[in-house]
């Protein structure tokens, strides 16, 4: 016969180490996200660990919880929910399952973190770069031999949900897919320099940039270079465009560096893609969309300033953007005179 008193404290023991069990669940489902190495890091967040704790430094006067709530959410958990969201591109409530969090504190982590993102535009993405403007055109230079380049042009579609209202129509692009148009500029090293993101998918690559401000400012000569674009912008005295049909050996040979050296805006693309893989299909409203793709673009450059792994990089989606067949007549002849001087 069991003695009730055996019972009563093996049922007692039963209790604490349940108890204990849950405790112990409970800390390490909200430990600390840093305490892994950098491989496990880079695969869910794109970053090492330093380099989170970099982007934490940088959020915590926007995002940290003013709080004594002894369960907020600390600043390195709310950075790295955004960036399981941005790496991931997958729903929030899977996201919230892989850092054990609810959908409702996924969804506002991932929103705090995006716009606090977005205040630090001004001081990652600045035009033509952080470095000397020689130092600028010699990088791209040494790529082709292409002279006086200050940054490399183009637009890229992020798709995005079918949009509710009467603009619905707006963001439908030529592929007949709903999307945001966003004009980039990079430098060498694909850093991106500029960024344009606010324009339906239904807007042509040169109305966008004929209506950025930097375009006045070229326009104005306040920088002392050219920009690299393709078949899509009309050819300009600061914004070189491709032959349509080249007939000289001078003029392919000038495609050609001018392809290559280009390229590197197609380079940065599907580097920020391949590493924010949100980027691919955003499943939110078009304002939203364009922040999280401001915030993704900070985030680029702050990888590529501090040298974070690099993603293999995925083949840019072709768009099919329209040729532009006017062209300016004194951007034509500054082509031709980088043509036959540079590349004859």
């Amino acid at each position: 016969m069991a003695c009730p008193f055996i019972e009563e404290v093996v049922d007692e023991g039963a209790i604490v180490l349940r108890r204990a069990f849950q405790r112990e669940r409970t800390f390490r489902d909200r430990s600390d996200p840093l305490a892994f190495n950098d491989s496990y890091l880079y695969e869910r967040y794109r970053f090492s660990r330093d380099g989170i704790a970099n982007i934490c430094r940088l959020l915590s006067p926007y995002i940290a919880n003013n709080t004594r709530r002894n369960r907020a959410l600390t600043v390195p958990q709310m950075v790295c929910i955004a960036l399981r969201f941005f790496a991931s591109g997958t729903f929030l409530y899977t996201v919230g399952d892989a850092e054990n969090i609810s959908k409702a504190s996924v969804c506002r982590s991932v929103r705090t973190v995006y716009l606090s993102l977005k205040r630090l535009l001004n001081v990652f993405i600045t035009f033509p770069g952080h470095k000397a403007i020689r130092t600028i055109k010699h990088a791209f230079y040494g790529i082709a031999g292409f002279p006086n380049v200050i940054g490399a042009l183009d637009c890229t579609h992020v798709r995005i949900k079918c949009p509710s209202g009467p603009h619905e129509a707006d963001f439908v692009n030529r592929k007949s897919v709903h999307s945001i148009n966003v004009q980039m500029i990079s430098d060498a090293d694909c850093i991106i320099t500029n960024v344009e993101a606010k324009w339906p998918g239904s807007v042509h690559d040169s109305r966008i940039f004929r209506a950025s401000s930097l375009y006045q400012q070229l326009a104005r000569g306040e920088f002392s270079g050219v920009l690299l674009g393709d078949k899509g912008y009309p050819c300009l005295p600061y914004l070189l465009t491709p032959y349509q049909e080249p007939q000289t050996e001078a003029q392919h040979h000038y495609n050609i560096a001018h392809a290559r050296t280009r390229g590197r805006i197609e380079m940065a693309f599907g580097l920020i893609k391949s590493r924010f893989q949100c980027l691919k299909h955003l499943r939110v409203t078009p304002p939203r969309a364009c922040d999280i793709v401001v915030a993704c673009v900070v985030l680029h450059d702050i990888a590529c300033l501090r040298r974070e792994r690099q993603p293999r990089i995925a083949e840019e989606e072709d768009w099919g953007n329209e040729a532009v067949l006017e062209e300016n007549e004194t951007g034509r002849l500054i082509r031709d005179t980088y043509a036959n001087n540079y590349f004859a």
